[in-house]
C-alpha cells in the first residue's frame, strides 16, 4: 500500500472516530430514568447540564460541556407537568442552538397536545400544530417521536420527523405469554389501523371493534362490540391511557359479551385522575404499558406491567446518527 493510500485510510478512520465522538446525549427533567437507560444502550453518559428554577418559577438551563459542531439529542417527554416540560425542552433546544451544535434532535417519547390535531368545532386551536411550530422555531433540526396520537401530526413539522412505535416491545411481551383464543380489540373506530397491525403480528389474531360515542373530553359512552369476543381472551390496544374511562367501559362491555380474560396495553401511561383506581379493578387481568412517561411508585398496582423502550430509542438514535434506515426496524 502506498504512503498516500495509508494517509487516506488513516484520515477516514480518524473522521469516523470524530463523527462518533460528535454524538451527545442530554436529558430534561421529565424522564431521567429512561434517558439513562438510552445512554447505557449507546455506551455513553448523559451530558452534564444545569437545570434550575428562579423564585418566580422561570426555568434556567445551561449545557456544561462544549457541543460546538456536535450532533445533540435531547430526551424529554412532554408529560405532566406538561407546560413545564415542554418549556424546558424549548429552552434546551435554544441553549444548544446558541452553543453552535451542528444538529439538534428533539427526542420526544410522549408528544403533548396531540389530541388537538384538527378543528372539531368553531374557534378551536390546533395545538398539535402550535407545539410543532414552537419546537421548530426554537431551533430543532429533527424530531424523534414515539406513537403520536395521530399520524397526521408528522405533517405539521417543516423539519424531518422520525416516527417510531412502542408496539414491538409490547408485541414481544405478549408473544412470550402465548395467550390462547386471542382476539385483539380496538377501543374505538379511530384505533382500528393500530389494532389491525397489532393483530397481524400476533399470528393474524381476529379483530374486534368497540363502537363508542364520546359526549365530552375524557368522557366516553360505550355502545356495542363489532366482532366475536365470546369465550376469547381479549387485548385492548390503544396509544395512551389517560383517565382509563374508555378502557374500563370497553372491558366491561367485553365481559358482558362473554370474553374471558381482558388485557389492556398502551404505549403512554398518562394515568390522570381516576385512572389507577379504574385499572386496578378486577376487570383487567393485566395492564401493559411502556416507560415513555415515568410512573410514580404510588401509581403502581398489581396488574401493571411496565416495559422499557430504551433499547428501541437508543437503536433509533444510533441509526439516525449513522444515516441508516429507521423504518426497517419495524418491518
Amino acid at each position: 500500500m502506498s504512503h498516500s493510500a495509508t494517509l487516506t485510510l488513516s484520515s477516514m478512520l480518524q473522521q469516523q472516530v470524530s463523527d462518533t465522538n460528535r454524538l451527545r446525549l442530554f436529558s430534561g427533567s421529565a424522564n431521567i430514568g429512561l434517558a439513562t437507560e438510552v445512554a447505557r444502550y449507546l455506551g455513553m453518559d448523559l451530558g452534564p447540564m444545569i437545570r434550575k428554577r428562579f423564585a418566580d418559577g422561570e426555568l434556567y438551563v445551561q449545557i456544561q460541556e462544549s457541543i460546538r459542531g456536535c450532533d445533540v439529542y435531547l430526551i424529554q417527554p412532554c408529560c405532566n407537568p406538561v407546560n413545564d416540560n415542554l418549556m424546558e425542552l424549548l429552552i434546551m433546544i435554544d441553549a444548544c442552538r446558541r452553543a453552535s451544535a451542528r444538529q439538534i434532535t428533539a427526542v420526544i417519547p410522549y408528544y403533548s397536545y396531540a389530541r388537538a390535531d384538527r378543528k372539531t368545532a368553531g374557534r378551536e386551536s390546533i395545538s398539535a400544530k402550535l407545539v410543532a411550530n414552537l419546537i421548530t422555531k426554537a431551533g430543532a433540526h429533527r424530531v424523534l417521536a414515539m406513537d403520536l396520537h395521530s399520524a397526521q401530526i408528522q405533517g405539521y413539522f417543516d423539519i424531518p420527523l422520525d416516527h417510531v412505535y412502542g408496539s414491538p416491545v409490547i408485541l414481544d411481551y405478549f408473544q412470550q405469554k402465548r395467550i390462547e383464543d386471542l382476539v385483539v380489540v380496538s377501543p374505538d373506530v379511530g384505533g382500528v389501523a393500530r389494532a389491525r397491525a397489532f393483530a397481524k403480528k400476533l399470528d393474524d389474531a381476529p379483530l374486534a371493534i368497540i363502537d363508542k360515542r364520546r359526549q365530552a373530553h375524557n368522557v366516553a359512552e360505550v355502545m356495542n362490540v363489532i366482532g366475536d369476543v365470546k369465550g376469547k381472551n381479549a387485548i385492548l390496544v390503544d396509544d395512551m391511557i389517560d383517565t382509563a374511562g374508555t378502557l374500563l367501559e370497553g372491558a366491561r362491555l367485553l365481559k358482558k359479551e362473554g370474553a374471558n380474560k381482558i388485557y389492556a396495553c398502551a404505549t403512554h401511561a398518562v394515568f390522570s385522575g381516576p385512572a389507577v383506581s379504574r385499572l386496578s379493578s378486577d376487570v383487567f387481568e393485566e395492564v401493559v404499558v411502556t416507560n415513555t412517561i415515568p410512573i410514580p411508585l404510588d401509581n403502581y398496582f398489581p396488574q401493571l406491567k411496565v416495559l422499557s423502550v430504551a433499547n428501541l430509542l437508543g437503536e433509533t438514535i444510533w441509526r439516525i446518527h449513522e444515516d441508516s434506515s429507521v423504518s426497517i426496524m419495524f418491518r
